[in-house]
């Protein structure tokens, strides 16, 4: 067993801004000049980082990594883990468990790709939402209640994410759920050695702190009517999640021994499968299916299992005996088969790669075509068949190769293709199709005040499920003050907000009066600043990369199990970055569109009209100022800029 980070290969920066072999020298003076001044001169435009833009939760991401590294300070008498973590809660209640297990699509996005790595944006998460819980940081409740009530059925991240912000803004929030405990698919769909329990009792419980009520083992149209909470509350947002899983769509699915991988996990997670058959296959090939690849590897095998035992019985919800600990465990075999190839899988490549050390076997090109049954009734193999699969239009194409059907021996069977939504008691929301019917702002079409999230739109991502809860809960609070509800902006994340930030300060804005024109001497704007954030994302493409030197990433301590190390052991195996680690990678952020006074501006200007803005007037985001009676538009400032935040406007 090992948990030292991966070792890292140095290799020298592989970005040149000219090539060899290029003579021609670009100019711009034949459109910049005109005699001795110009019509172009340097706006400072502040843009989406393409990390925002990917992250379904809509954190300000470029916001916090620039505290974390320093470049923005936090107010007096706050530490900048504090400010830091506040930063990122705005849009995401969860740090501490997505850091964890969120795929990180933000980090594909991210321009430092370009240079030589991404940014551990995800590490960094993990960081700061572990120092929140150590130090017991908590949300700050609102100064003023509005009288409304708001009732969140489903307590997923989807609907704790609506809980939570509702709450922030004032409303009284109850929550339904018929579970024993909150969490959704957080708690019931991924196993504890991905999200530790204790970290995801203490985000819920920060979030019910605000005054958010939960009542337990209540389902909807069963133990209270729909027709009761419309009559209690004002508003409903209905995160039902999808936590009914989806059968095998193959002849003898219906074996007792063939399970879906929700049911599988649920019964892992609460406590009631012990052990599960020596053979185990799984179908899938997402997150899900190596969840519980690995839970089956750990949990293993007993070799004397009576009739009562078996582990079918214990997912469908019969107590098992504790025969685990009067026989001797041992490894089982797994075999994960999809219909991609291994290297095109739906899961995370670092699962995949623990999953394969761990003794997993995963064959991939494999679409499975029959449930083998034996003469009890029982699944005794799985056939499976080469194939061809690929997305067409949006939509999933296989291709089976014939006359390539082979079978794996199995005693247990567990499908992982997808999850579907259980709408009994709620028929009245179902659209036909498994799903809700809602319009961009989650409103429930044809039913004002009922706003929906999660999986019930679209089966995703734990952190699209948040998004969608933090979206809703903006559309609920202008639904409840009678407030028409806008069109979303393009680009619907969390942005640095230059304006709050002067004001966190102490600047303020004086008031425009006729006939003023212009405002590069008046303080009733920001002078030559435009925020793009809500429809422009920043292309690596506009950034100086010249700038940024070689700089490794620091990778996370992973606790890599051999096959035998795994049976059994179900610690968690993703170490938090230390202090000065989480500091350092913050630092390999680029700031993409937004300034980080790097001083290359003042520098290079070889009219001195770039100038540094007096330390009483400036901030984050208002490092310099352009005096124009200087500027000759000549283009190096914009050129010489890491960031893409100076672009050269005004006469357009």
């Amino acid at each position: 067993m090992s948990a030292t980070p991966e070792a890292i290969e140095v290799k020298p920066l592989t970005f040149r801004r000219f090539k060899d072999g290029e003579s021609k020298v670009k100019t711009w003076q034949a459109q910049i000049f005109d005699a001795g001044h110009s019509h172009k001169c340097p706006t400072y435009i502040q843009s989406t980082p393409p990390c925002q833009g990917s992250c379904p939760a809509g954190e300000d991401i470029r916001g916090y990594l620039n505290i974390v590294r320093g470049v923005e300070k936090p107010p007096a008498g706050m530490v900048w883990q504090e400010y830091a973590f506040r930063r990122l809660t705005e849009a995401n209640p969860f740090p501490s468990v997505m850091g964890r297990v969120c795929p990180a699509p933000c980090e594909s996005g991210c321009n430092r790709n370009q240079v030589e790595d991404f940014v551990g944006i995800n590490s960094v998460e993990h960081f700061l939402g572990d120092y929140a819980i150590k130090n017991k940081l908590a949300f700050k409740k609102p100064e003023q209640l509005s009288g409304k009530t708001v009732a969140v059925i489903g307590g997923g991240p989807a609907g704790m994410s609506a809980a939570y912000q509702l709450a922030l803004k004032g409303h009284s929030v109850t929550i339904f759920d018929e579970r024993a405990e909150l969490g959704g698919m957080m708690r019931y769909g991924i196993p504890g050695f991905r999200t530790p329990r204790d970290v995801l009792d203490a985000e819920i419980a920060r979030i019910l702190d605000l005054g958010v009520v939960a009542r337990m083992n209540c389902r909807i149209g069963t133990d209270i009517t729909m027709a009761q909470i419309r009559e209690d509350f004002d508003a409903v947002f209905l995160g039902l999640g999808a936590q009914a899983g989806r059968a095998l769509a193959v002849e003898g699915a219906d074996a007792p021994n063939c399970v879906t991988a929700t049911s599988f996990l649920k019964a892992f997670n609460d406590g009631r499968l012990r052990h599960v058959g020596k053979r185990v296959v799984v179908i899938g090939g997402g997150d899900t299916s190596i969840d519980v690849a690995t839970v089956a590897r750990r949990l293993g095998h007993i070799d004397k299992v009576n009739e009562s035992d078996r582990p079918e019985h214990a997912i469908a919800g019969h107590v098992a005996h504790d025969v685990a600990e009067a026989s001797v465990r041992q490894g089982a075999e797994v075999t994960l088969t999809t219909v991609f190839a291994i290297d095109k899988m739906q899961a995370s490549k670092h699962e995949v790669e623990h999953a394969l050390s761990e003794g997993i076997t995963i064959r991939g090109g494999m679409a499975p075509v029959a449930v083998i049954r034996g003469e009890d009734g029982r699944a005794v193999a799985l056939r499976i068949m080469r194939c061809e699969a690929k997305m067409v239009g949006g939509r999933l194409e296989i291709k089976n190769v014939e006359g390539t059907e082979e079978d794996i021996p199995a005693d247990l069977i567990v499908s992982a293709i997808g999850q579907t939504v259980d709408f009994t008691g709620l028929e009245e929301f179902n659209n036909g199709k498994g799903a809700i019917n809602s319009d961009k702002n989650y409103q429930v079409q044809g039913q004002a005040g009922f706003f929906v999230g999660g999986d019930v739109v679209r089966p995703h991502l734990l952190t699209t499920a948040i998004g969608h809860g933090a979206i809703a809960a903006d559309g609920i609070d202008r639904f409840l003050h009678s407030e028409a509800l806008e069109k979303r902006p393009k680009i619907d994340v969390h942005a640095f907000d230059l304006k709050r930030k002067m004001l966190e300060k102490g600047l303020t804005f004086t008031e425009v009066h006729e006939p003023t024109r212009g405002t590069d001497k008046s303080t009733a704007a920001i002078h030559n600043y435009d925020n793009r954030s809500d429809r422009y994302v920043i292309s690596h493409k506009e950034l100086f990369l010249g700038h940024f030197p070689f700089a490794p990433r620091n990778k996370r301590g992973i606790v890599s199990l051999t096959a035998q190390e795994a049976l059994n052991n179900f610690d968690e195996r993703l170490q938090p970055l230390l202090e000065s680690q989480a500091q350092a990678e913050a630092k390999r952020c680029m700031s993409c569109g937004q300034c980080f006074e790097c001083d290359n501006c003042v520098v290079y200007c070889p009219q001195t009209a770039v100038f540094k803005v007096p330390k009483a007037k400036a901030t984050t985001g208002r490092y310099v100022d352009t005096d124009y009676s200087k500027c000759i538009g000549c283009h190096i400032c914009a050129d010489v800029c890491p960031t893409g935040y100076i672009q050269m406007g005004l006469g357009d």
